[in-house]
């Protein structure tokens, strides 16, 4: 693969204008085509294989005019009661228009009957029934439904949409996450660097890959349903990775400069060299998202494609476009002092490999005291509640969040939470059996009203409503679905023919966290898996990739930890917005990981392969860390604090989906680059000596090569080694 991108560098360092139009054209090209004939994001939430996926399928057959999606009017008022004339009359004017919209298929009436006003006469609500899902009806559905507010609030009644609709359908707020991490990264770069070409060169690449790739999703969304969060963890994920895979083939080449080499020369060699790293780290990342189809969900295989997108074409936009950048930048992507041959020794280079051999010669103190700090992050860990962060978690300042805190302050907490139950009764109805299940039900302590049962026309379906004294996200309602299927059920319909499914949104997202949480242990032993084989065949030894693999457990344990202290129990949560403690969003973990698994891999390769130069060399053991640890670590730092600045840039959007990754992979990577490759992995090293690089004889001739260490021949028949940057 050297060789290959030796020619690729070269190429587009000497065709460089070629190679930097085609790349105009394509990400031009690609964003105007997405404009014109890209899809739209549509959050479709179906779980095949659970009850309540059965559920709505068994609407669409047979009840289809109860299996589109729904929205919830709310109408409150703070003085007098909201039935009183003056007041009615713009809810009744609102209520006729939402009937006129289209796709409405029936409102319910909200001030004729006592169910659908509150106790203290303050808020009423109207459930519209759609004829579609929400991804058929579209954002379009939404804004209709919004604009029918006016006349009850001209009348002077707090109007607010809730339910699904609106929740699924919400509008996405860009915020300033893109701005920060982008203004972090060109302070860092210019520290780093101190050359403004060298500074801008990472940030033009990244911009240009991710423009390229979120044109790419969208137009991916015209042939599959790309959830609303997609493109944001698709800006964050590719803007880190971007920068990333830029500053590591920058610093080899400006590295070679220094050293006095040929420019194109240069080029070549950096993309042999560094940018064969890139793509085993690229592709790592992009394979190890693509697992996320393990789950078994269409909405979380498709955040992996998205971010598989990305990912992919960073690395192509890394070793064709920054060559050709490259060759225009010339020698200016050195310093001033650089190019005038002024430049003294590293101080920042000798001061990290000062810290090496600190930790290099005290490998035990230094392997504990890290394992310690880790395995103290992890501790919350042990509490995670997987869940979905629904309307209740949204800002306040949105309309579904005020009509969520509404419904539930006039009708109770579980009242945001119904549970639907899909009565089949079977070829030959029994009349006593709607009145067993609604009465079985209702004896249940966690139900706190159950609706009257609704028939289709040929009598063969029934809908019950039941609804929870506790909130959607609250783990009593969860234990609420598994025991009204594990027990109360299946006792009443045991003797009969009928059998009841319990479905719904907050039903359906339990059924998502319950499938990825058993899914879980088999995506991440997977992933663990497949880098302890990568890492063995690229650094030919057994201990390696084990100790690589164990620290990559204790590092994503540690951001889990986090995780779960800042959201599940709201430790700091002012600090980042969040209005109150929420449940962990149930894809979350196992995307946590599958990003991170690519991103230590690559300061895993990065820091690994210039141990084993060193050890090659002919250097001792603890030589070979000190040394290799010590050229490294000034890149590695550069890029983790970038990486780390992007996503937590991220923590400004009001999304507590993205907030949530943002912290979660800041946290990762911030232990990984800090902790783990900077502490543990030196210690460790140091603590298992030679035996590092032991492999059996019969293991090597099993497995392929796949050597970072050789690069091509050059003209002149010397070669240089790949794990030196």
């Amino acid at each position: 693969m050297s060789t290959w991108l030796h020619r690729i560098g070269s190429f587009s360092s000497r065709n460089r204008r070629l190679v930097l139009a085609a790349w105009i054209v394509v990400a031009v090209g690609l964003a105007l085509l997405n404009r014109t004939v890209g899809g739209v994001a549509v959050d479709n939430f179906e779980v095949p294989g659970v009850e309540s996926q059965a559920a709505t399928d068994m609407l669409q057959e047979r009840f289809p005019e109860k299996a589109g999606a729904t929205a919830m009017v709310v109408f409150h008022t703070d003085t007098g009661a909201i039935t009183d004339p003056a007041l009615a009359v713009g809810v009744t004017a609102t209520i006729d228009e939402v009937r006129a919209l289209p796709h409405v298929l029936a409102v319910t009436e909200p001030l004729a009957s006592p169910r659908s006003i509150s106790p203290d006469v303050s808020t009423a609500f109207a459930s519209v029934q759609f004829d579609g899902t929400t991804a058929d009806l579209g954002r379009s559905t939404l804004d209709a439904l919004l604009d029918t507010a006016d006349p009850a609030r001209a009348a002077g009644v707090q109007v607010e949409f809730g339910g699904e609709l609106p929740t699924v359908l919400k509008e996405e707020s860009t915020g300033p996450s893109e701005a920060i991490g982008v203004i972090a990264a060109l302070i860092i770069l210019l520290i780093t660097f101190r050359s403004l070409i060298a500074m801008a060169l990472p940030l033009v690449t990244a911009l240009t890959g991710l423009l390229t790739g979120l044109s790419v999703i969208g137009l991916l969304g015209g042939w599959i349903d790309i959830p609303s969060v997609a493109p944001k963890l698709g800006t964050m994920i590719g803007l880190g990775v971007g920068i990333d895979y830029a500053l590591f083939i920058l610093s080899r080449h400006r590295d070679n400069l220094a050293a006095g080499m040929d420019i194109d020369e240069s080029i070549g060699r950096t993309n042999a060299t560094a940018g064969n790293a890139v793509v085993i780290a690229g592709s790592t990342v992009v394979v190890a998202i693509l697992g996320l189809q393990l789950a078994g969900i269409p909405f979380v295989a498709a955040l992996g494609y998205s971010a598989s997108i990305v990912v992919a074409i960073a690395v192509l936009v890394a070793i064709t476009l920054l060559p050709a950048l490259l060759g225009f930048a010339g020698t200016r992507v050195l310093s001033r002092s650089q190019r005038e041959h002024t430049a003294t020794a590293d101080a920042g280079h000798s001061g990290w490999v000062r810290w090496a051999h600190w930790v290099a010669y005290h490998p035990w103190r230094s392997s504990i005291a890290a394992t310690t700090v880790l395995l103290a992050l992890s501790v919350p860990m042990l509490d995670m509640q997987l869940g979905q962060a629904d309307a209740g978690t949204a800002p306040t300042s949105t309309t579904q969040r005020r009509a969520y805190d509404l419904l539930a302050d006039g009708f109770g907490a579980g009242f945001n939470g119904p549970l639907l139950l899909v009565v089949d009764l079977g070829t030959t109805p029994d009349p006593t059996m709607i009145d067993r299940i609604t009465a079985a039900v209702t004896a249940d302590a966690g139900v706190r009203a159950v609706s009257p049962a609704q028939v289709n026309t040929a009598g063969d379906t029934a809908i019950i409503t039941a609804i929870p004294t506790t909130k959607p996200q609250d783990a009593a309602t969860s234990g609420l679905v598994h025991r009204l299927r594990d027990t109360t059920l299946p006792g009443v319909t045991a003797d009969a023919t009928a059998t009841v499914l319990v479905g719904g949104p907050t039903a359906g997202f339990i059924d998502q966290s319950d499938k990825i949480s058993g899914r879980l242990p088999w995506f991440i032993g997977a992933v663990v898996a497949m880098s302890f084989l990568l890492l063995m065949i690229v650094f030919r030894s057994v201990l390696v990739p084990l100790k690589a693999a164990l620290l990559n457990l204790l590092s994503i344990g540690a951001a889990y930890g986090v995780v779960v202290a800042v959201f599940q129990w709201g430790w700091g949560r002012s600090l980042i917005g969040l209005d109150e403690a929420v449940p962990i969003a149930s894809f979350v973990p196992m995307m946590m990981f599958a990003i991170l698994f690519g991103l230590s891999m690559d300061y895993e390769v990065f820091i690994l392969s210039r141990i084993r130069e060193e050890y090659h060399r002919g250097h001792t053991n603890i030589d070979s860390v000190v040394e290799g640890l010590g050229a490294t670590a000034k890149v590695i730092t550069a890029a983790a604090l970038i990486m780390i600045s992007v996503f937590l840039g991220f923590v400004a959007s009001p999304d507590p989906i993205v907030k949530m990754m943002g912290v979660g992979l800041a946290t990762a990577v911030a232990v990984d680059a800090t902790i783990v490759r900077m502490v543990l992995v030196p210690s460790t090293m140091a603590l298992v000596g030679d035996a590092n690089w032991w492999l059996p004889r019969w293991l090597d001739r099993l497995l392929p090569h796949l050597d970072l260490e050789n690069e091509p021949a050059t003209t002149a028949g010397t070669q240089i080694d790949t794990a030196t940057r």
